[in-house]
């Protein structure tokens, strides 16, 4: 049938962006699946697989980036990963997620403060790419219902906003909610100690009033910004990024539990972080280069 615009029904389904329920009186009427990508999270496989094509530069020649135990993350069900967080821009998120994506052929769904989803255009790239606010029903939903892998960083913005003289130095990992919400979904949490993002984008100090102002966590002043200029604000340094997994760490309690022993979250919570520290520190001491390794 012509709508009066020279197309037909069945052209109309067949580029439809959602789908289009055509009545019973059309004759061969059918539901047509959505042309679009883009799952509930906002995630788009075509937005990833541009993100990997243009961010592989920068992953593999620019930072150089090298795995250490990625065989310890599985490549199938879900399990929560969790890494230290560094750097104003913090590099370690997107290449963990590029990395994993690249090597294991499995989406990462990053999840981090909501505020990252409120910003213009930002916020859009953000869930495209794998985005999720971090909350709790979202972490279990990705984790326990649509077995994913899913990374978060307990230390929240207080790791990337460290100045320079405290680098390495991990943060607190708050109530520990992240192991409530493995214990909950039933999945190990899975550490990786990441080294290289303090120095690609050092914090030299912050200035609290012009965030507070801005209503932004932090507002740093980085070394790019004084080195490269407005380039500097979104640019890193071509630090060597390396990673170590360390070993999948598992809870003995049943999952959907009504509760679970707050002293034993934050027992776990501190264990986990421990765990980073020291694999973080063996790694600087190792390390021979900032920029070679």
């Amino acid at each position: 049938m012509n709508n009066g615009h020279g197309v037909t029904a069945r052209q109309e389904r067949s580029t439809a962006i959602v789908p289009i329920r055509i009545p019973p009186d059309h004759g061969d009427a059918i539901e047509d699946p959505r042309l679009s990508d883009v799952d509930e999270w906002g995630r788009s496989e075509r937005t990833r697989t541009l993100a990997r094509a243009m961010y592989e530069p920068l992953y593999s020649k620019w930072f150089r980036a090298e795995w250490d135990g990625l065989e310890k993350i599985p490549t199938e069900g879900g399990a929560l990963l969790v890494a230290n967080h560094a750097g104003a821009i913090p590099s370690d998120a997107p290449v963990i997620m590029h990395g994993i994506e690249k090597e294991l052929e499995r989406p990462v769904y990053g999840l981090a403060d909501y505020f990252f989803r409120t910003v213009p255009v930002v916020g859009t790239l953000w869930a495209r790419s794998g985005g999720v606010p971090a909350r709790p029903a979202n972490a279990y939903r990705l984790l326990k219902e649509q077995h994913q892998l899913a990374l978060v960083f307990p230390e929240g913005t207080k790791g990337p906003s460290k100045s320079f003289t405290e680098r390495y130095q991990l943060r607190r990992f708050g109530r520990g909610g992240f192991v409530e919400i493995a214990m909950r979904a039933g999945v190990p949490v899975i550490p990786i100690a990441v080294i290289g993002s303090e120095e690609a984008m050092p914090v030299l100090f912050r200035l609290p009033s012009l965030a507070k102002a801005l209503g932004l966590p932090y507002f740093p002043i980085t070394a790019n910004l004084l080195a490269m200029g407005p380039l500097g604000i979104v640019m890193p340094f071509p630090a060597k990024m390396k990673l170590r997994v360390l070993d999948p760490v598992t809870f003995d309690v049943p999952p959907d539990q009504e509760r679970y022993s707050k002293s034993r979250i934050m027992e776990e919570s501190e264990r986990i972080r421990t765990k980073l520290q020291e694999a973080v520190y063996d790694m600087l001491r190792d390390r021979r280069s900032v920029w070679f390794g």
